[in-house]
């Protein structure tokens, strides 16, 4: 015997797929969206039937922009240092360096990381064309900005090697690696401590 409506536990099942999501939360979810107003869900559905049809990634730098769109307008826009590229592993990564306010250069996606256990090499990775845009907009440096994971540190030296490889002048730059605001020494991992003391700086 259905311990719930038929409809509520296509709602749960649906909910539980997505990433982070698990089966009390998708029940939490669900069933606050049956409890409020019916327009809360019918927005949420007519958001979600939009998303894939409003769109799009950009052709040059692989973010996500609108369908009516032709070009990231942070590859577009003049203010833009098109000689600085930062590399980014998601779209959603740009929105965490733009929030900073420091950095007034280009982006360039590459959908991923290299990870051999999942499947993924470097051939389904945006890195053709990052090569191809360094050579195209005569870009003078690439930070790379890579997850300080196992993943993440293999894509990086594999972008470095590449570029050397290809015989551009470009320099490479990556993200420094260091301790957070607010922690404490005795609390950090060897690491974090590592990378803390290969990116210090003189005052």
């Amino acid at each position: 015997m259905a311990l719930l409506p038929s409809a509520l536990e296509r709602v749960i099942e649906e909910l539980g797929h997505l990433p982070g999501v698990g089966p009390r939360t998708a029940e939490r979810y669900a069933y606050f969206l049956l409890k409020n107003d019916s327009r809360t869900a019918e927005a949420l559905a007519n958001a979600l039937r939009q998303l894939h049809a409003q769109v799009k990634s950009c052709p040059k730098t692989f973010a996500l922009i609108d369908a009516d769109q032709e070009i990231s307008p942070l590859y577009s826009d003049p203010k833009r240092d098109r000689q600085l590229v930062a590399v980014v592993e998601e779209p959603l990564d740009i929105v965490a360096l733009e929030r900073t306010g420091q950095f007034q250069g280009t982006y360039h996606v590459l959908g991923g990381t290299i990870s051999p256990i999942d499947g993924v090499g470097p051939e389904q990775l945006h890195i053709p064309e990052l090569l191809q845009r360094l050579r195209d907009d005569n870009v003078e440096e690439v930070i790379i900005a890579t997850n300080a994971s196992v993943e993440g540190e293999s894509t990086a030296l594999f972008i470095q090697r590449q570029i050397k490889e290809s015989h551009l002048a470009t320099k490479v730059s990556r993200l420094a690696r260091g301790i957070p605001v607010g922690v404490d020494l005795e609390y950090a991992d060897q690491i974090t401590l590592g990378h803390a003391l290969e990116g210090r700086r003189f005052l």
